[in-house]
């Protein structure tokens, strides 16, 4: 059976000072954020997923994003070099963790840059992102990377929010999801559901027909609802100060076999 492991990292005491780029500064209050991060994770604990904490990376102030750190394709960790110089230590919890649990490590170098918000794997679909924070050599790193193992890589702009996931993710069924006014080109995707919050686009499957989204987007919570999905809320509002989501608070292992 396929595995239902998910690293977490927690909130770094410096969060507040995390980037934002298409954001205006807000207070972040670290205490909050750290309730609301430890919710986060029981919620994916209630719904079957074996969380492992990242040892964590207090002088990082965005590390609690621990999505953006490594990027998986089956049983293949791609270990990042993010956008941010300013993140580039994060990555070597990460890839200790990873390797813990039997992965295969890769690794993206320089002059490459990768997020690991900008992939959106549907399927062996890898949407990469070309993003302020994912560059072209990047894009072929990922290709590199994942077409020899079957991946199907294909570059995305993205120009209207920090991520590719910031502006989409999808359902189980591979319909991909988004907020219009928030994404490049809808149409590079085979099938697409307009929702009607930006924070709406954000979706984790825990498994089945089961989705977790930020407490945030209620209207997109009984459109999916109305659609036969169970949907499971979760307040995220202060990372969603730093232009986080329900997606980069975790990285989901399905291709891990036990």
């Amino acid at each position: 059976m396929p595995s239902k492991k998910a690293l977490v990292r927690r909130p770094s005491p410096r969060l507040a000072e995390g980037l934002v780029t298409y954001a205006e500064r807000q207070k972040v209050d670290v205490g909050l954020a750290t309730e609301q991060w430890e919710a986060y994770v029981e919620a994916l604990r209630a719904h079957g997923w074996e969380t492992f904490e990242v040892e964590p990376a207090d002088d990082c102030p965005d590390s609690v994003f621990v999505e953006d750190t490594v990027v998986m394709f089956r049983n293949v960790a791609l270990i990042t070099r993010p956008g941010s110089a300013s993140r580039r230590p994060e990555t070597a919890g990460v890839e200790e963790a990873v390797a813990g649990l039997g992965c295969s490590v890769n690794w993206v170098w320089d002059p490459g840059t990768l997020d690991g918000g900008d992939v959106l794997k549907v399927g062996d679909t890898v949407y990469v992102g070309r993003s302020g924070r994912t560059d072209a050599a990047g894009v072929q790193q990922v290709r590199a990377a994942f077409e020899p193992l079957g991946a199907r890589v294909v570059a995305v702009p993205v120009s209207k929010v920090l991520h590719l996931k910031s502006a989409v993710t999808a359902l189980p069924d591979g319909t991909v999801v988004g907020h219009i006014p928030k994404v490049d080109r809808p149409s590079l995707f085979p099938g697409f559901l307009s929702v009607p919050e930006e924070s709406g686009a954000h979706l984790v499957l825990l498994g089945g027909h089961r989705l977790l989204m930020a407490a945030s987007a209620p209207k997109t919570a009984e459109l999916l609802t109305d659609l036969g999905y169970e949907v499971v809320t979760v307040d995220i509002g202060e990372f969603e100060k730093l232009e986080g989501s329900v997606t980069c608070l975790s990285v989901r292992l399905r291709g891990l076999y036990a």
